[in-house]
């Protein structure tokens, strides 16, 4: 290998552990420092010499396990240096290890197919040099261009396309192997011995195409995602809007209840002054037993600081005791915050909804517990029922949306089970 073939295999590696690496960090929202750089750059020169090192055979079985042993060791150094080291889910760790090798491997394609249609003629040239540095410059600069592009549509970070990138590995995985396929079919061995000028052409223009589907799915995966999440915000206003109707009408049975008392107060009064006066002080005693418990309906059985909140435990719970299920509530909601009642009644609706329905499949005592506290900026939400023993049930769209406000204010949610035994913990920022 002579110097300039040496100095180009080093430019092109440094700048490819750059391009990958900028990439998986940003496209997983993780840090990768200049450690994971040292190691992948060496990891890959090694695997390049061992891989030119190998021993015989045909020419063309040692082109194809060269190629197949250089992508696989390229997707796994990247796979476990993404889920081994940062806990990254799998599938999304393999699918951002699939697109870091992919894009410069088809960007080398579409450039490739260029230089067999332009390169023939400089054969022999001093120009040739400086044309194949344009050629891996351009090459380089179209791969960080597609990247940029796909970090736009698309962040493992983000749990809904984190969530179902599966969507998204399948289309992956099928690009890459027909890129791969084309490149080991074509462009292996010296520029003079290619096909024809009318062959580059189709191989460029069927690699700008794959490219330019690539490209679509990620926006259509990205797409999809949005509507997902528009979904899951749709719902999650559909229950607040059917949360404030039963506030509303409950708000107005207890208006016109506490109205109708206070306009027979002066009759109560009246008729208890009379049966004092005239010495009916059993009937006064039970008369006025009478008009506490008509008191004490008007009120609501639990108080938290949020009118809202409150009336939608008396519906929830009152129905979780008419099912036999023992009812908890140790709490008390900060009433200036920056949270509002609505987003507080999503979280109790789903979290209450699950709740009683985990407990009615209970084998023994059922029984829901409610508490909360505040932890300096942060109000740590905590609701635990009895359940049926088992795994953990997938989430659904009742956890999703509290997922969703939990995110909406900095927050967190985390669900256990342990045995008979469910946790909710919400955590939400309240400052």
């Amino acid at each position: 290998m002579d110097i300039f073939s040496t100095f180009l295999n080093l430019s092109c590696l440094t700048v490819q552990c750059i391009l990958q690496l900028r990439f998986m960090s940003r496209l997983t929202g993780k840090h990768l420092d200049q450690k994971h750089f040292a190691i992948y750059f060496l990891l890959l020169c090694i695997g390049s010499l061992g891989i030119g090192s190998l021993a015989a055979g045909p020419p063309r079985l040692n082109d194809i396990l060269s190629t197949a042993l250089t992508i696989a060791g390229s997707l796994l150094i990247l796979y476990i240096m993404i889920h081994v080291s940062y806990r990254v889910p799998s599938s999304a760790s393999f699918a951002a290890a699939v697109l870091a090798v992919h894009i410069p491997q088809l960007s080398f394609g579409i450039i490739n197919a260029a230089e067999s249609m332009l390169f023939p003629a400089w054969i022999g040239s001093p120009m040739l040099y400086p044309l194949i540095l344009l050629a891996s410059a351009a090459a380089y600069t179209l791969c960080g261009l597609c990247f940029h592009i796909i970090l736009k549509f698309l962040s493992l970070g983000t749990a809904s396309h984190a969530s179902d990138i599966t969507l998204l590995l399948l289309p992956s995985l099928f690009f890459f192997a027909a890129e791969t396929y084309i490149l080991h079919a074509f462009y292996h061995g010296p520029v003079s011995e290619l096909d024809a000028y009318g062959k580059h052409l189709t191989l460029l223009f069927i690699q700008v195409l794959e490219l330019a589907a690539l490209l679509c799915t990620v926006y259509a995966y990205h797409r999809l995602c949005r509507s997902f999440e528009a979904q899951s915000a749709l719902d999650s206003l559909t229950q607040a809007a059917n949360a404030q109707k039963a506030y509303i009408a409950e708000a107005q049975l207890r208006y016109e209840q506490t109205r109708a008392f206070r306009h027979d107060i002066k009759n109560h009064l009246t008729v208890l002054g009379g049966l004092l006066n005239n010495g009916k002080i059993k009937e006064g005693c039970a008369y006025l037993e009478k008009l506490e418990i008509i008191s004490s309906a008007l009120s609501l059985p639990y108080r938290t600081g949020r009118p809202a909140v409150d009336i939608l435990l008396a519906e929830k719970l009152t129905l979780a005791e008419a099912n036999g299920i023992a009812v908890e509530v140790s709490l008390l909601l900060p009433e200036h915050c920056g949270m509002d009642s609505l987003d507080l009644c999503v979280i109790f609706a789903n979290a209450l909804d699950n709740a009683i329905q985990a407990c009615q499949s209970a084998p023994d005592k059922k029984s829901i517990r409610i508490t909360g506290e505040r932890q300096g900026d942060f109000y740590l939400l905590a609701f635990e029922n009895s359940c049926a023993a088992g795994p953990l049930p997938p989430s659904g769209t009742g956890l999703a949306n509290i997922q969703t406000i939990a995110g909406k204010y900095h927050g967190a949610m985390l669900a256990e089970k342990s045995g008979g035994w469910f946790s909710l913990h919400v955590l939400v920022n309240i400052s």
